[in-house]
C-alpha cells in the first residue's frame, strides 16, 4: 500500500465517490428502467439521480420494474411496459416524485 501510495495511488475515496445510503423517499426499493433521451439527464446521471433517491435501475423491463422513465424516441421498452402494466413517468414527472425542482428544459416536455 505505501509503495502504491508513494506512486501517487489515492487509497482515500473523493466526497463524490462517497454514496450515503438512502434511509427514505418515494424511490426506496423501487425498480425503475430509463429509456429514450431525457432532455436534462444522460443515462449516466439518470442512473446516479434515481440511486441517490433510493431507487435501483436497470436495463430492462419486466413485471417487477415498479416505473419506466420516458424520453424521447423511448422505442420497445415503452411498448413492454404498457404491455405488463408498469407505470410510465416522464423526466418531469420523476422529478416532481422525487419532490426536486423541474428543470426549465423537463418542463417544456410532455408530461
Amino acid at each position: 500500500v505505501a509503495q502504491l501510495q508513494a506512486n501517487g495511488v489515492s487509497t482515500v475515496a473523493s466526497a463524490e465517490e462517497v454514496v450515503e445510503p438512502v434511509l427514505e423517499g418515494p424511490l426506496l426499493g423501487k425498480t425503475l428502467v430509463v429509456t429514450g433521451t431525457l432532455a436534462t439527464l444522460g443515462r449516466t446521471e439518470a442512473t446516479k439521480f434515481i440511486e441517490r433517491h433510493g431507487g435501483r435501475v436497470t436495463g430492462s423491463v419486466s413485471k417487477s420494474t415498479d416505473y419506466l422513465v420516458a424520453g424521447e424516441k423511448a422505442g420497445s421498452k415503452l411498448t413492454k411496459a404498457e404491455s405488463v402494466g408498469v407505470p410510465v413517468l416522464s423526466e418531469r414527472a420523476l422529478y416532481e416524485l422525487v419532490e426536486e425542482p423541474v428543470p426549465a428544459e423537463a418542463l417544456e416536455t410532455a408530461g
